[in-house]
């Protein structure tokens, strides 16, 4: 309001106002002014210059001033925790290398571990039982072999997303028993190692040999890659390769993955039934659209990107189901008893060719610590950006948050496959709505983490080895 449209008592109290404002600042300057020149004349005298006999009067004066006093010790209050930090930083240090991650932590703490006990127990070689190509489900069961995880095909982060999950809704039994675990598993090692996950070398994990074939995407080419499925070469970084355009195109054909033919040839359905089927046909299709429209359209070159990258992917592919599960529940219920018999025994040859056991049902143990998880990533990045003390309070709150994520799987995370192609496919939209959890809980202390970095860390970062550093 300006002043002319004031009475005049209100004129007053106003020019009132701005003249102890103007007194304040002045105050305030004079303040600043003679804090700079007690420092100025404390360092000449600390220094060893002997000061004039004005400046030892004008030292004295600013010493006793209360004012100044005051502001001192406002000043040591604040840097006090500081200065505490500092002094315990070494301290800190000390305990966290004291803390770290054995190699047998690493081994012992993923979901995929009971699996590699299975396998060792019955005295198969990791190495020779994972050496099958990363292949999409049907062409793994053309040579005989389960389908497996495939965590990366030319930076599209679970490429084979659409089929896998609607396969696996029909035919758990020709999917290796540890799928599950390694998706959990490579979840969030696929945001901290571009090329692998230290497991590797810890675990003796899934992923010799074909792995150099399977990771993100956005690390340079080294080592080898597997002679049917070479590296795609990156000439620009950032872009996305043509082999990964080529897997967006179609996920897998499309309506073509979904065995519509054999689920009528097997249940024999009646009009009725025929034109439920067919509803759930067109979800499949609308499904399919939407996950091919939800593929990136450049590579992920850091941990925050990836992650993005990782969670759009998951919630295209929960979407796919809430699309298809309704129409799959009503064909289902619509079904007799002896046309629901016929409809769970849909599968490959593949998942009749060997008797599973009673344990190799069962998806794993999911409880027990995950340090193969969240605390070695968290000691290689420590390891390799060297972070101040500021940064490594960022970095608990990033390790807090990777535990709270293993909770969220580690509850949705079932010990039994359900029976029925229902059942199995809310399973899915469980184990889906879980993992966007987890990655929700992570992204954002990974961000602040990530904003605190300098440019040189952040490179490191973006390019995290699945090799410890020496300190």
């Amino acid at each position: 309001m300006r002043q002319g449209n004031l009475g005049r008592a209100d004129r007053r109290e106003l020019r009132a106002l701005n003249q102890q404002e103007r007194n304040a600042t002045r105050e305030e300057r004079g303040l600043q002014n003679a804090e700079r020149r007690l420092d100025r004349l404390q360092a000449l005298q600390s220094g060893g210059t002997r000061l004039g006999r004005a400046q030892q009067r004008e030292l004295q004066r600013l010493q006793n001033s209360p004012q100044l006093r005051e502001r001192l010790q406002a000043h040591q209050q604040q840097l006090a925790p500081t200065q505490q930090t500092r002094q315990s930083a070494p301290n800190q240090r000390a305990e966290r290398r004291a803390a770290r991650v054995t190699a047998q932590q690493a081994q012992a703490g993923r979901f995929a571990a009971p699996f590699r006990a299975q396998a060792l127990a019955a005295g198969q070689d990791n190495r020779t039982v994972r050496r099958a190509l990363r292949l999409a489900a049907r062409a793994a069961w053309q040579r005989g072999a389960y389908a497996r995880y495939v965590p990366w095909r030319s930076g599209i982060y679970w490429p084979y997303a659409y089929t896998d999950v609607f396969h696996y809704t029909f035919w758990p039994e020709a999917y290796e028993p540890g799928y599950w675990a390694y998706a959990y598993d490579d979840m969030f090692d696929s945001v901290f190692f571009p090329d692998g996950a230290p497991y590797v070398d810890y675990a003796e994990g899934p992923y010799e040999g074909p792995y150099a074939a399977a990771t993100t995407g956005s690390a340079p080419t080294t080592g080898s890659a597997t002679p049917r499925e070479p590296r795609a070469r990156q000439d620009v970084p950032g872009q996305l390769p043509q082999a990964a355009r080529e897997v967006c195109a179609e996920p897998d054909k499309g309506v073509a993955a979904w065995p519509f033919d054999r689920i009528a040839q097997a249940v024999r359905p009646s009009p009725e039934q025929k034109a439920l089927l067919e509803q759930m046909e067109a979800a499949a299709g609308e499904a399919a659209q939407r996950l091919k429209q939800a593929c990136p359209e450049n590579l992920a070159m850091t941990p925050s990107g990836r992650l993005q990258a990782m969670t759009l992917r998951l919630q295209a592919t929960l979407d796919a189901v809430k699309l298809v599960r309704p129409p799959l529940e009503k064909f289902y219920g619509s079904l007799s008893d002896e046309q629901k018999a016929r409809f769970n025994e849909l599968g490959p040859e593949i998942g009749r060719n060997e008797q599973r056991t009673a344990a190799s049902q069962q998806q794993g143990d999911c409880g027990g610590e995950k340090s193969g998880l969240s605390g070695l990533a968290i000691d290689r990045i420590e390891d390799m950006i060297q972070p101040t003390a500021a940064q490594l309070t960022a970095l608990d709150r990033l390790s807090d948050a990777l535990s709270k994520a293993v909770d969220t799987l580690q509850k949705a995370c079932p010990t039994t496959i359900a029976t029925t192609p229902v059942g199995r496919l809310e399973t899915m939209q469980q184990r889906l709505e879980a993992m966007i959890e987890a990655a929700n809980t992570v992204r954002p202390a990974l961000d602040d983490f990530y904003a605190s970095l300098s440019n040189e860390q952040k490179a490191k970062l973006n390019r995290l080895s699945r090799t410890a550093q020496a300190n």
